[in-house]
């Protein structure tokens, strides 16, 4: 989970970055946005492998009730809210000429639950220091 989380801070950067260039009506950096969507998928994709393995792990492994620990609890908000945020930024990589979007309000959505999203990922790895053996 440390490096799935690693991943969506650099996905988070390079939104940033995209972002910035945005408002300031300036060309983003070569490649930016073919990175942002590559690292953002990998990163999406391990958290929900992870966000599914852990409840698993969590019944089956140890015998504990799953989301009972303050670590299962914000590992759950942090699930999906990196659901949601990839999939508005599915919604804008699509754009509307492939049934996707590409507004303002998509945009704005995504950036709000992308940062909720790795502010409550890092609380969820946070949390789930005490629980290691």
């Amino acid at each position: 989970m440390v490096v799935s989380l690693t991943l969506s801070l650099v996905a988070l950067r390079t939104g940033l970055v995209l972002r910035r260039a945005r408002l300031r009506r300036q060309p983003a950096p070569r490649e930016t946005r073919a990175t942002h969507i590559k690292i953002a998928k990998i990163a999406v994709v391990m958290l929900l492998v992870g966000f599914v393995s852990g409840p698993l792990s969590t019944w089956f492994l140890r015998g504990w009730t799953p989301f009972d620990t303050f670590h299962g609890l914000t590992g759950g908000i942090a699930g999906v809210l990196f659901a949601l945020t990839g999939a508005r930024g599915r919604a804008l990589e699509l754009g509307p000429a492939r049934g996707g979007k590409n507004d303002p309000a998509t945009r704005d959505m995504h950036a709000i639950l992308a940062l909720a999203s790795v502010g409550f990922g890092a609380v969820a790895a946070f949390a789930g220091f005490v629980l290691l053996p």
